[in-house]
């Protein structure tokens, strides 16, 4: 929808939201077929993942060989998972693990035309806004079965992770990552304002005046005459650099209006799996308004328009702003992707702290494989640690199991990046506040992209749309 965790310069921000994974540049689909000799690191892996062979497979040599489909949309994580599905099939050498990495837009509808077809990934890389139409139709496994006859043991996962997989005693998924968001900042830019890094540690914001947040985006703000935005002579009609590339019209807002929102004390709803949403409080509508105002006021934000056709990373990349909240999922993309020095910073803290949504993906099962037996032993063992070692030591996304995302703190570090305000923020108390899983999630998504397009583009106040909007979301229930 990832605003888990969660890519470049792709989807359409006033399409997707932005806590939906974006989609990967790759649009072709790609086939791997697991049977690559092992390297010694790889063979080590196995040797590891060894005791999370089923024991139904325990004579997996006189059974007959079995290929598994799985879905994945996210490139950058492709050689992390091949590496797992060669330890895989090395404990489990009747089972072969093809891997079908497909871009996000065409990844979901291969899965919706697979399932009527009867032609779908036995395995896929599922999302917590797209599962709750998955369960209603019966078109993914209960795992619940697999997880207390194997003892597999769901309190290792970070935070509650787990629990977004669940819903009324059954399981659709084993959490295998974790997103949140950082502040991505151009250093030379910091620098030409006379401003220092350290300053993300000590920043705030409120839904009345903007706080320090406000003033740090207006002093990052440059007309052609090299006024800053706080200047009185500041032109406001010909700004040449931008403080801030923040897209407000998406339904979850994961990288952008909901941790300011949320910064208040709101929340989406009270629960997962809630039945009223809370748009109708004065403290998200007053949050987004001010966020609005950034762009249609003050003119600090990059205008809306443009966010949503190259998206917020992109116009980053391009020099436009000086700063972008993003996911973790985007740290490749970004270290790939942007040629001036770069850093990440914590989050700004609101009148009630300093928070983030926490957003993580899952593998599910289709109902309709015929090696559903076969199917659990691979999600079992992309839930376990030694699946995550191998993702996390790969330094692509922060794994579920806590020792893994240190270990893939580490492997940032290896490649000369501080990534740490991201893992802070999942580690702090009260950091993160959990994705707001529900059903009827696409015509939330649909209503609520609307109201927020039609605030960021000025057609409506936040107090007018988010009214409507949230009578309207409510009466789906």
């Amino acid at each position: 929808m990832p605003d888990e965790h969660r890519p470049p310069g792709i989807s359409n921000e006033l399409r997707r939201p932005a806590g939906l994974r974006p989609a990967m540049i790759e649009s072709e689909r790609v086939h791997m077929v697991t049977q690559k000799k092992l390297n010694r690191r790889t063979v080590a892996a196995a040797a590891a993942a060894a005791p999370f062979a089923p024991a139904l497979l325990t004579s997996t040599a006189a059974q007959d060989a079995v290929t598994l489909r799985y879905g994945l949309w996210d490139a950058n994580q492709l050689p992390a998972y091949q590496a797992c599905a060669d330890a895989f099939t090395a404990a489990n050498p009747n089972i072969t693990i093809e891997i079908e990495q497909v871009a996000w837009d065409d990844y979901w509808t291969n899965i919706q035309t697979g399932m009527v077809s009867g032609s779908n990934y036995d395995i896929f890389t599922n999302h917590l806004a797209k599962y709750p139409e998955f369960i209603s139709k019966n078109q993914i496994v209960d795992i619940q079965p697999f997880v207390e006859a194997d003892g597999v043991d769901v309190t290792q996962y970070e935070g509650e992770l787990a629990d977004l997989w669940s819903r009324d005693g059954q399981r659709y998924g084993l959490p295998k990552d974790w997103d949140t968001i950082a502040v991505v900042y151009n250093e030379d830019m910091l620098a030409a304002a006379g401003l220092d890094a350290s300053i993300f540690e000590e920043w705030t914001w409120n839904p009345e005046d903007g706080g320090s947040f406000r003033e740090i985006v207006g002093q990052l703000t440059l007309d052609e005459n090299g006024n800053n935005g706080l200047s009185p002579d500041f032109d406001s009609s010909n700004v040449q650099q931008y403080g801030l590339a923040l897209g407000l019209g998406d339904a979850y807002g994961q990288t952008g209006w909901s941790l300011f929102a949320a910064s208040t004390g709101w929340r989406f709803m009270d629960e997962p799996w809630g039945e009223e949403y809370h748009f109708g409080d004065e403290r998200v509508i007053n949050s987004v308004q001010q966020l609005a105002d950034l762009t249609l006021v003050d003119r600090f934000n990059v205008p809306e328009e443009e966010i949503a056709s190259l998206n917020s990373e992109t116009v980053f990349a391009a020099g436009t702003a000086a700063l972008m909240f993003h996911g973790s999922w985007m740290i490749n993309w970004i270290a790939d992707n942007v040629t001036f020095p770069f850093g990440f910073g914590r989050l700004p803290t609101g009148p009630e702290g300093r928070i983030c949504m926490f957003n993580g993906l899952a593998d599910s099962i289709w109902t309709g494989t015929e090696h559903q037996e076969e199917a659990w032993q691979w999600v079992k063992y992309l839930g376990s640690p030694e699946a995550q070692q191998i993702v996390g030591s790969s330094a692509v996304v922060f794994p579920a199991i806590p020792a893994a995302a240190e270990a893939a703190l580490a492997a940032f570090d290896e490649k000369g990046l501080d990534v740490s305000p991201y893992l802070e923020q999942a580690q702090q108390e009260n950091g993160t506040f959990l994705f707001p899983i529900a059903d009827h999630a696409s015509e939330y998504t649909s209503i609520m992209t609307a109201a927020m397009q039609s605030i960021a583009l000025g057609e409506q106040s936040a107090e007018e749309a988010l009214s409507d909007a949230n009578e309207d979301v409510n009466d789906l229930f």
